[in-house]
């Protein structure tokens, strides 16, 4: 298939005449105009009579070049002259039917009249990415190998084929549709059920916690790379660190074995390349040499192959391996992309567990549901449950299910699944429903009944005989940065009834800021933050020269739980007229009791110093 896109200020597109005997039906007769689109001229080949696989590729190279123009608008544009060797017009029909079905989740999708001749008139914009084109090889082309499209293909029609049914199930057990459920008091599982059943991904605009990360200098955009890739600053690296040493101190408390893997594998590797199709067209390719690498979206990979080279006895089961991999990488859709949300470089907790048998498996399945439960409580996040499910395994294990529920204490979404289209026969997910009524996954476990296969993984049974293990996949804290993501848009909505934001105090920035009133206050102030470095608070001092209500005002939309105020009466009775963001109060006390209620909060919790200046005109600015 080769395309051409044009980023156009518009197109004018006049059919003239019927080209074949089976050009589609004209809606109209007339020209019709398309303005602030991305024109994307489509010439389907010969080796592209797999329509599924190419037209998941045109809707990919459609929608990444949507992104970096950004338009939400694309007009697919048929135009066999692009190509010596074109396909039957039939499959050229069926192609661009499927990319613009697809297309449309996302964006506003249009087609010009397949199989007339045309007269068009544009306006092409004229910067550097107004024009592009693109070659992308077909399954029949001698680049691509028959077993590869075989896999892909086979891959992307289960995906598509998937037949499932979602129903809301209640604390005594019984199923409901969702049309016929009473949401009243749980409006976020309403919003939940309608983004897993609409599919609606996109959002119509900038979700809020894009400007507050930016605005809270914690992450920003990377222009020199690819979309989806962050530049992670101070206080976000502070707030990553703090998050990734408490998920592991999680899992390792829980009895994993922490490991680290590299970043890319051998793309021929049989094994890897089986569960690699399992998730086509997500990941990034590398060469080196003569040799296709790519980079991992999960970390599975090393996990896997670790464990094919271990020697594992059923006395040590269940046996669990963790590692924080930084970074997968998933290149997902361009129309999917939504800051932290949904990226293309991400820090995964990734927690393995091999079990012996279902029973052990269901065990570790449960505790690490309470597990999740436990990590979202100093979080200060709320999250609907959701359950996907193998028909056959939930009508053998109602009750097991039931006392997860129970032990969420609210209705949960559940989604039935008659035939096995992943490794997994039960899954669940705490997910988090932003200000923009979308849902993300959090938390999420597996139980996994294929890959130990896939993986050659066994373990010695009591009788000295190699058995094959039931495989858990867990991430008890999601990624990293849509932790971060959900911290941030929880506090969005706050603000939104009028209340006041903040993170929890353990992971502020800043958690005390200390100001002197004048000038003469200052040295006193110095002294005061001194004393209070030596502590595990993490303590910085205002020593601009801004008026005092402008320091205070600067305090607040920094979040900073608590404001120290030093003036003539403060170093007169050596105590500080502290602002607690948390309820507004104000309060007097002296440094030593100041630190005390900060430590109070990080009592349980990692703790790390922010590295940036104590002195806030020694900081640069990030903007």
């Amino acid at each position: 298939m080769r395309i051409l896109t044009i980023h156009a200020d518009y197109i004018e597109v006049v059919p003239t005449k019927k080209a074949i005997k089976e050009a589609e039906k004209l809606e109209s007769e007339g020209p019709e105009r398309y303005e602030e689109v991305l024109v994307v001229f489509t010439a389907v080949e010969k080796g592209d009579e797999d329509t599924d696989v190419t037209s998941v590729r045109l809707v990919q190279e459609a929608s990444n070049i949507a992104e970096q123009v950004k338009t939400k608008n694309i007009l697919l544009y048929p135009l066999v002259h692009l190509t010596s060797k074109p396909s039957s017009p039939q499959i050229a029909k069926k192609v661009i039917e499927k990319a613009e079905t697809k297309l449309k989740e996302n964006y506003t999708v249009s087609h010009s009249p397949f199989g007339w001749y045309k007269g068009y008139t544009l306006k092409c914009k004229g910067h550097p990415l107004s024009e592009l084109s693109r070659e992308i090889h077909g399954p029949g082309s001698v680049d691509v190998k028959p077993s590869d499209v075989e896999e892909v293909s086979k891959s992307l029609r289960q995906e598509n084929e998937l037949k499932s049914k979602f129903y809301i199930l209640d604390l005594d057990g019984k199923f409901h549709e969702i049309d016929k459920f009473n949401f009243k008091g749980h409006e976020n599982l309403k919003k939940f059920a309608e983004y897993e059943t609409k599919k609606v991904r996109a959002y119509e605009k900038e979700p809020p916690h894009i400007k507050l990360m930016k605005e809270h200098d914690l992450i920003d955009y990377e222009p020199g790379s690819d979309s989806g890739n962050f530049r992670i600053l101070p206080k976000g690296r502070l707030m990553k660190t703090l998050l990734e040493r408490a998920i592991n101190k999680v899992c390792i408390d829980a009895g994993a074995m922490e490991v680290e893997t590299p970043i890319m594998y051998d793309y021929e590797h049989p094994s890897l390349k089986k569960y690699l199709n399992r998730f086509p067209a997500r990941q990034y390719v590398v060469l080196s040499e003569d040799k296709k690498l790519f980079l991992r979206f999960a970390g599975c990979f090393g996990s896997f192959l670790i464990k094919h080279d271990m020697v594992i006895s059923h006395k040590q089961l269940p046996l669990k391996m963790y590692e924080l991999a930084r970074y997968s990488f998933r290149r997902e859709q361009s129309g999917e992309l939504a800051g932290l949300k949904r990226l293309r470089a991400f820090t995964m907790p990734d927690m393995h567990t091999v079990a012996a048998n279902i029973d052990q498996a269901k065990e570790e399945f449960e505790k690490q549901f309470y597990l999740g439960l436990e990590w979202l409580v100093p979080l200060g996040l709320d999250t609907e449950v959701g359950f996907r499910i193998q028909e056959d395994f939930y009508n053998e294990n109602k009750d097991w299910y039931m006392e997860m529920v129970k032990k969420a204490s609210k209705p949960i979404l559940v989604e039935i699944f008659k035939e096995r289209y992943a490794y997994f026969i039960t899954k669940f997910e705490f997910n988090f429903v932003d200000s923009m009524d979308k849902a993300s996954a959090l938390t999420t476990v597996q139980i996994d009944v294929e890959n130990a296969d896939t993986y050659d993984i066994h373990y010695v049974d009591e009788n000295g005989n190699n058995k094959r293990p039931l495989i858990l996949h867990a991430s008890i804290s999601g990624s990293i940065e849509r932790v971060i993501y959900a911290l941030l848009e929880n506090e969005a909505m706050k603000m939104n009834k009028g209340k006041k934001a903040m993170f929890p105090v353990w992971l502020s920035p800043t958690q005390i800021r200390v100001i002197a009133i004048g000038d003469k206050h200052k040295q006193y102030a110095e002294n005061l933050l001194q004393k209070l470095d030596v502590r595990n608070v993490r303590v910085d001092l205002d020593d601009q020269d801004e008026p005092l209500g402008k320091k205070i005002r600067n305090a607040e939309k920094e979040w900073i739980p608590f404001i120290a105020v030093v003036g003539d009466k403060e170093m007169d009775s050596g105590k500080m007229t502290v602002t607690v963001r948390s309820t507004g109060e104000k309060k007097e006390m002296g440094g030593e009791e100041l630190a005390k209620i900060v430590e109070v909060e990080n009592q349980g919790k990692p703790f790390e110093k922010l590295s940036l200046s104590k002195r806030l005109s020694k900081r640069p600015l990030f903007k």
